[in-house]
């Protein structure tokens, strides 16, 4: 059986890691937000790499299935997963425009689905969800009357929040992880000491036969 306290330990060097990659992430998102025409490049590049290497994992996996059904299919979602991936690192700027005018649309219908939802329907989050569509709809806007010039910053900005929510959460489990540890070795320890204490400590009867005999001489 190991040991609770090694145990601990090693639990609490996990959480302690997890704290800090949560810190570099936090950090990583603050320089994205104050660069955020960096951190847009550097979200695009990372993007097209990604399709490049999933589209390349998926053809192997294709290729390694050959003969069944889905054979073609495969080769035809990997083949267009590479292409995506190539245009993607050759022309980041360009990805960048276009990813964002789709942001763009997809904020507009989004916030318009939620602002006719919520009146045709009129729930109990009606005022919530009346919120997030003008939300939706004047993000949107604001997006597409800036486009081009806002492809330069929204995805960035969007890189930067996420790896900076993504930080905070990792610090929040590694720090309360460690506290948790922390209370169970707490509690842990002095039963342990008890437990040792009862075993080194004499029963009551061999004290009393000890005391017996003392007097007897």
């Amino acid at each position: 059986m190991a040991d609770p306290a090694q145990e601990g330990r090693r639990l609490s060097r996990s959480f302690s890691g997890l704290a800090l990659l949560g810190a570099l992430l936090v950090v990583a998102g603050l320089v994205g937000l104050v660069y955020t025409g960096v951190a847009t490049l550097t979200s695009m590049i990372l993007f097209g790499w990604l399709l490049l290497v999933g589209g390349l994992v998926g053809l192997l996996h294709s290729i390694q299935s050959r003969g069944t059904n889905y054979f073609w299919l495969g080769v035809v979602v990997a083949a267009l997963n590479i292409a995506a991936g190539v245009v993607v690192i050759r022309h980041p700027h360009g990805s960048a425009e276009a990813l964002t005018m789709f942001a763009a649309l997809l904020f507009l219908t989004g916030g318009v689905f939620r602002l006719v939802g919520s009146v045709v329907v009129r729930g109990p989050q009606f005022g919530w969800t009346l919120l997030q569509g003008a939300f939706g709809l004047l993000l949107g806007l604001l997006v597409l009357f800036d486009w081009p010039h806002s492809s330069l910053y929204v995805l960035g900005c969007f890189f930067s929040l996420a790896l900076l929510f993504d930080g905070l959460g990792l610090i929040a489990i590694g720090v309360g992880g460690r506290r948790i540890v922390s209370m169970v070795s707490d509690r842990m320890a002095p039963e342990g000491g008890a437990t040792r204490g009862e075993r080194d400590r004499p029963s009551g009867d061999e004290s009393s036969g000890d005391e017996q005999n003392r007097s007897d001489n």
